[in-house]
């Protein structure tokens, strides 16, 4: 309690006691059907509010039919979400959290394919979402959208809600107003910022008109330099402060980045965590009634601390931090902070999966989004402990390890690297990620404190699996790189001409540096991930000359759904990295490789010391079907080369299953 009593002492909105300052803030599971809420999603709340967590803010439900953004928005305009939200209010307040619900619109920044309905927004100015325009919206359409706002706290009040969060954040609709770049009218709402305020001033006034005292309110924010035509921060804390000077603002959340800045939305490990607190204490500053929340790359509960405890903000949401470890505050409430299972900032099964348009789920927590069927984060005995062998350290086994072992089984897992993680491990070396190496030492912990056998630099033939005396056998041998280096846009090439000639390193031998590179390197990237790229990038930063070259159109193709792609293509260039877009290999000579273009089918020779690839990986599975009285099994990337959060899923459904 003492190494972080500020962030878990009580606060109370509006009558309503927070048990401690840890929020888990508003943001998209995409878990609706058919526009309800269900079983999934209430179960999704319920575990933050059971984890500990003191306020959840539920996933924003549009406020009106322009403002439809995901298939798996909640019904707009309809008294047909109150019965169904009931359940997850009831849920979460019977694990003792307080609920709120974001009430938002997107404005200019609509998505046509879902909407079928122009994007309302002040001045009719452009999408940042998708390639469309926008409608102006008439000073009747003002009005209707201010009374949508209002029946949608209403209903939030029915279903339950203490409360809501009303959306300015991201340069979503109400911020297209307040922001003199977007709204250009010349009329009572535009221009003074008397005026510019006046439409999200009426919104919550006639809120609290409607619902009461006791009921919460609160204001979503968001703070970016990445455009001189936001507001800053001096504009956006008095716009604050004229909200706050109304008394009707319970709290202010201050999130980073935008619609027009969309990488910092959801900051991967790419940037510099407690992002807005610099900002939130100038909040703190500029208003005399709310309180102000910090968001955005908190993560852990050491930041949340020094965050409240030097006073940059009262409360801080903690959003992916939660979906990694759901129980998060009640770890830290029982003074086992080490045993929290950190978020590795990745954003590719929650940003990742939800910029797809599915339900969200965690690569490290693959019960996210199955708790409803799952139980959670959380783990029944077993009825009849086994003696269990694990075989392989990756992810895949390290899971199956750790969740078998919870349940109450023997557990033994054998490595033949004198580390755990497999290649999981080397992505961990590339640069900025070793959040991956501090999950890997949460592993460790977790087999002490659970009395699993770890055994590294353990190699195992199939005469000692016979004779060891485990009941269940899990295979979690990984994959290995393809030798002949195939790659898939070139299916005709077959193996790659020359490929065994001196200087060709598969990215695993380039990152372990058992790779003999010299000056120039060909990164051949088919995959478009951090395979590649993080490749490239620590081999840039080691100091050799780095081309790289990919079948897709742009470098970093697959890191696109994480919002990381640009960021990483700009410390690529800044490092001298060429790009070879739209290009594969059709021969390596030893001191240079030809390179083909899709466009034109023209080749040409890049003179090289080595080249690295990262194709398509092969299983590696030397063992016999089954094993003589054991029962075995296969997980992972020995069943087939596949990314990390497929094998993390596989060791946690065998885990819970043996």
């Amino acid at each position: 309690m003492s190494q972080h009593r500020h962030l878990l002492s009580p606060l109370s909105l509006r009558g309503h006691t927070l048990r401690n300052r840890v929020v888990f803030g508003a943001h998209t599971a995409n878990m609706s059907k058919d526009g309800l809420p269900d079983a999934q999603y209430a179960g999704y709340l319920r575990e933050r509010a059971l984890g500990g967590a003191a306020m959840i803010v539920a996933e924003p439900v549009p406020v009106h039919r322009t403002g439809v953004l995901t298939r798996g928005n909640f019904r707009h305009s309809t008294d047909d979400i109150i019965p169904a939200f009931r359940s997850v209010t009831e849920g979460v307040k019977d694990a003792g959290a307080v609920i709120v619900q974001q009430l938002y619109h997107i404005g200019a920044h609509g998505d046509s394919d879902l909407s079928f309905a122009p994007h309302w927004s002040p001045s009719g100015h452009v999408s940042y979402h998708d390639s469309d325009g926008s409608h102006k919206m008439t000073v009747a359409e003002i009005e209707e959208m201010i009374a949508a706002h209002i029946a949608a706290a209403i209903r939030c009040q029915k279903a339950g809600f203490q409360g809501v969060e009303v959306w300015a954040a991201y340069h979503s609709l109400l911020d297209q107003f307040w922001t003199p770049w977007s709204n250009a009218r010349d009329d009572e709402w535009g221009g003074s910022l008397e005026n510019r305020t006046r439409f999200s001033r009426r919104i919550i006034e006639g809120i609290r008109r409607a619902c009461g005292e006791d009921f919460i309110i609160g204001l979503s924010v968001s703070t970016s330099d990445s455009h001189d035509v936001l507001l800053s921060t001096e504009a956006l804390a008095e716009t604050v402060a004229l909200h706050d000077a109304t008394g009707h603002i319970d709290y202010v959340t201050c999130g980073h980045g935008g619609y027009l800045d969309f990488e910092r939305l959801m900051p991967t490990f790419l940037f510099a965590e407690k992002l807005t607190a610099p900002v939130t204490e100038v909040l703190k500053g500029a208003v005399k009634h709310a309180v102000i929340t910090s968001e955005a790359h908190v993560r852990t509960p050491e930041n949340a601390e020094s965050i409240i405890s030097s006073g940059q903000a009262d409360l801080v949401s903690i959003v992916r931090g939660q979906i990694a470890d759901p129980h998060l505050a009640r770890k830290t409430i029982e003074g086992r902070p080490t045993d929290i299972r950190g978020c590795i900032s990745c954003n590719q099964m929650c940003w990742g999966r939800r910029s797809r348009d599915y339900w969200i789920s965690c690569l490290i927590n693959p019960s996210v989004g199955r708790e409803w069927e799952w139980g959670g984060d959380r783990f029944t005995p077993a009825e009849t402990p086994k003696t269990v062998l694990v075989v392989g350290a990756g992810p895949a086994g390290l899971e199956a390890a750790r969740v078998a072992a919870e349940r109450g089984h023997r557990v033994d897992i054998v490595e033949a690297l004198p580390q755990t993680g497999g290649q999981f491990r080397l992505a961990a070396e590339q640069p900025r990620r070793a959040q991956i190496s501090d999950l890997l030492d949460w592993y460790e912990r977790q087999f002490e404190a659970l009395g699993v056998t770890l055994r590294l630099n353990t190699f195992v033939e199939e005469e000692d699996i016979a004779a060891h005396a485990a009941e269940v056998v899990v295979l979690a041998t990984g994959s290995l790189p393809d030798p002949e280096v195939r790659q898939r846009w070139a299916p005709s090439l077959g193996p790659l001409p020359g490929g065994d000639r001196p200087g060709v390193w598969s990215a695993e031998e380039a990152m372990r540096r058992e790779a003999r590179l010299g000056d120039h390197v060909i990164v051949l990237d088919e995959g478009g991930n951090w395979r590649g790229v993080g490749t490239a990038w620590t081999l840039a930063e080691r100091g050799h000359k780095v081309t790289l070259v990919t079948p897709d159109a742009y470098v970093g193709k697959e890191l696109t759904r994480t919002s990381a792609d640009a960021p990483a293509r700009v410390r690529l260039a800044r490092l001298g990295v060429t790009f070879l877009t739209e290009h594969c290999l059709t021969a390596w000579h030893g001191n240079g490789a030809t390179v083909r273009s899709f466009l034109t089918g023209e080749e040409q020779t890049l003179a090289a010391s080595a080249v690295v690839y990262a194709t398509t990986n092969q299983a590696f599975d030397p063992w016999p079907e089954t094993f003589d009285g054991k029962v075995t099994h296969r997980i992972g990337d020995c069943v087939a080369p596949r990314q990390a959060p497929y094998a993390f899923y596989e060791g946690r459904k065998l885990g819970r299953e043996l």
